[in-house]
């Protein structure tokens, strides 16, 4: 499989993040893990093929847009390298919409992005699953 990171991967429908970020909303389900807050989506009928992420670094932890761009680029190569487990699963059971939001007030080395992604991964793997379990 190739490594890549498309634009048909990338999260850009306003109407989607708008849908992503509204407060209160059922359908969205989120978890924390140091350094990212992961919000997401499993969409039930005519799921996309590949699920669409989306990056977010706060402006008002880092003012320079350089360093934005820095962490950005950083959470996306380890998503980029560390996805296949993600994409190993069925589209009816795996999240359609993902939002990683960079929350930690410094900027963090490439390997505890890498780890953290890791981790969110796997979680994410695991709780489409269980939220189906319960639907069942």
């Amino acid at each position: 499989m190739k490594k890549t990171f498309g634009k048909n991967e990338r999260l850009c429908s306003p109407r989607l993040v708008g849908r992503l970020f509204q407060r209160g909303s059922t359908e969205v389900q989120t978890f924390y893990l140091f350094p990212f807050r992961v919000l997401y989506i499993i969409e039930k009928e005519s799921p996309p093929k590949l699920p669409q992420v989306l990056f977010s670094v706060s402006k008002k932890s880092f003012k320079r847009a350089v360093d934005r761009n820095l962490v950005r680029r950083r959470c996306r190569e380890a998503y980029r390298l560390n996805k296949e487990s993600l994409l190993a699963l069925s589209t009816e059971s795996r999240p359609s919409y993902i939002a990683f939001l960079y929350l930690a007030k410094e900027i963090t080395s490439y390997d505890v992005i890498e780890t953290a992604m890791k981790q969110s991964l796997k979680r994410l793997e695991k709780l489409p699953r269980a939220v189906q379990k319960t639907l069942i």
